[in-house]
């Protein structure tokens, strides 16, 4: 198994730019097409007058819009640098079009804002509705990194779906790294399961050992401690969560890392 399609979120806020190149360096490593994504909805016409007020209107809407995606387009073009790639644009809304888009992609990349960054304004994409709805692994990167070496990798072992399908989009990382700790995070640390995927991945050519990880005021905090202690470069996990109101809800060691990480994290639901 490899990535033959990679998809990136495309936005004009900060660590954009970064994201791409962190991007298409992977494309370049596993030889996969790099595709840049962006989307935008046309907002409607205001204080219409009548027919002809509207239509004048959304066409210097669609204007203005086109005229975001196409900074967007170039921007990805100057970042993904020789990258092999792909640009797709719309006028959508950017969940939408990237949830659509992810059904041909084998890893979505994301960034997540810093706590001092400003919105990413109309074309940005939080992380987690792309890792509830698009069945797809997603790499979530934090602001300021602009590569992924992946050479010391943390596994989040939690024995479920989630992690195990984790475990099993990570494999073209976990294959090329120099080492692979899968880890059980928190007081109640368990590691059923553990040795059996370490065994597994170890069929697979990776340096996969198991460890548990007790020490932290949460889970997620002694995750990210064991991962600090390791020099990890990226953190794989299940992503744990569910709808309510029409909004994602995680769990704890979940949201900590999607807000705190200061490393990669590749996800899957």
């Amino acid at each position: 198994m490899s990535y033959a399609n990679i998809l990136v979120s495309v936005d004009l806020g900060a660590g954009a730019a970064e994201r791409i190149r962190l991007a298409a360096d992977l494309a370049e490593r596993f030889g996969a097409t790099l595709t840049g994504a962006a989307a935008h909805k046309v907002p409607p016409p205001i204080l219409v007058q009548d027919l002809e007020d509207a239509r004048l209107q959304d066409e210097a809407n669609t204007r203005k819009v086109r005229a975001v995606l196409e900074q967007a387009r170039a921007l990805f073009a100057g970042a993904a640098g020789a990258a092999r790639s792909d640009w797709l644009d719309a006028l959508a809304g950017p969940i939408t079009h990237l949830v659509a888009l992810a059904r041909a992609a084998d890893l979505v990349v994301l960034g997540r804002r810093g706590p001092d960054d400003a919105e990413p304004g109309p074309l940005g994409v939080p992380p987690g509705p792309i890792l509830m709805e698009s069945g797809r692994p997603v790499l979530v990167v934090p602001p300021g990194l602009d590569r992924v070496r992946a050479e010391r990798v943390v596994v989040a072992w939690k024995d479920g779906p989630e992690a195990r399908r984790a475990v099993s989009a990570a494999l073209p990382f976990l294959r090329a790294a120099d080492t692979v700790r899968i880890a059980s995070a928190g007081d109640a640390a368990c590691d059923e399961g553990a040795e059996a995927v370490a065994a597994h991945l170890i069929r697979h050519g990776a340096r996969a050992t198991t460890h548990l990880a007790r020490s932290g005021p949460s889970d997620g905090e002694a995750l990210m401690r064991f991962a600090a202690d390791a020099e990890a470069d990226l953190i794989v996990m299940g992503a744990y969560g569910h709808s309510r109101l029409r909004e994602w809800m995680f769990g704890g060691v979940t949201r900590d890392l999607l807000q705190r990480s200061p490393v990669c994290c590749l996800m899957s639901h």
